[in-house]
């Protein structure tokens, strides 16, 4: 018999789908995405309302792409700064294939769930595409027997498609997540360069880094009341330095001492760790100079706010 020709395997179309992760305050979302991707492109804290601008995160894999919209934790706005945060929020779940609800799964249910439900419902009210997951995250914190009726409760809704159990930190029921999420899914091309992981310019990452920094180290209030802008980004290629002049917003002036510290230790603290990371990050020499001023209604300037505001996708 004549030998039969060898054929190529046929490769499986790529699938690419845009997946909002919504959800509370501190319900994990960023520690979540950092850990799908591997990178690191939101910051974390113990602190609620830690991300306030949309985080682009990009999954490049064999079976295709995934964009993860990083958002705010949904709350009841108190300034127009909480208002642009929400309208990010709302923005995200519109256009999203998958609404990926972040749940503090440690917690017990409260009146912020609910409100987190309640938009969920109205999202479906008005008959809006794409599917629903009930992430139930830091399951590493929560005794085995409260799980199943957690998972019930969420299920008793009608609201989701799915229900994961996952823990963030640890790293557990990820995999099968991102699995759900490839299959749920439909094909397409991806949209964004695959060598990418962020859509985020390196400006913004420097900002949002140094304010990591400060909610690290400073008390529960003044971290709200605090802005970074980066006000020069110069880079020197034949040095492979490059120099970042940022300032600190603050809204009191007795707010200043607080951040720059007795002999400008807390600021130099501020600066070292936020200059260490963005080195590792960037893979070059970093010169971090760090100012601090005082702008006594930023949270409701739309002009200060919108210069804040890099581009989002």
């Amino acid at each position: 018999m004549a030998e039969q020709p060898k054929t190529e395997p046929k490769t499986r179309p790529p699938h690419f789908g845009v997946v909002a992760l919504v959800g509370r305050p501190n319900a994990g979302k960023s520690t979540i995405l950092n850990r799908i991707l591997g990178q690191k492109v939101s910051i974390v804290s113990a602190k609620p309302q830690t991300t306030r601008n949309r985080i682009v995160g990009i999954l490049n894999d064999p079976r295709g792409q995934l964009a993860f919209l990083d958002t705010p934790g949904i709350h009841r706005p108190l300034h127009k700064m909480n208002v642009r945060m929400m309208e990010h929020v709302r923005a995200s779940v519109s256009e999203a294939d998958v609404v990926a609800v972040m749940i503090d799964a440690s917690q017990p249910f409260g009146h912020g769930d609910e409100f987190v439900l309640e938009m969920m419902r109205q999202q479906k009210a008005v008959g809006a595409e794409g599917k629903r997951f009930a992430i139930l995250n830091k399951i590493d914190l929560l005794k085995k027997n409260k799980l199943l009726p957690l998972i019930q409760q969420y299920s008793e809704t009608g609201l989701f498609d799915e229900i994961v159990p996952v823990s963030a930190s640890t790293g557990d029921g990820v995999e099968r997540l991102v699995n759900s999420l490839f299959e749920s899914v439909g094909l397409g091309e991806a949209i964004y360069p695959t060598e990418e992981f962020t859509t985020q310019p390196e400006r913004f990452f420097a900002a949002e880094i140094v304010r990591e920094k400060l909610l690290a180290h400073m008390s529960e209030e003044l971290p709200y009341s605090t802005a970074v802008a980066v006000d020069r980004w110069e880079e020197d290629e034949a040095k492979n330095l490059i120099k970042i002049y940022a300032t600190i917003v603050v809204e009191r002036e007795t707010q200043k001492p607080i951040i720059i510290g007795k002999r400008g230790e807390m600021i130099k603290t501020i600066g070292t760790e936020a200059r260490v990371e963005l080195e590792s990050i960037l893979g070059t020499r970093v010169f971090l100079d760090l100012h601090v001023a005082v702008h006594g209604s930023w949270r409701e300037d739309e002009r200060f706010l919108g210069e804040l505001d890099w581009p989002l996708s």
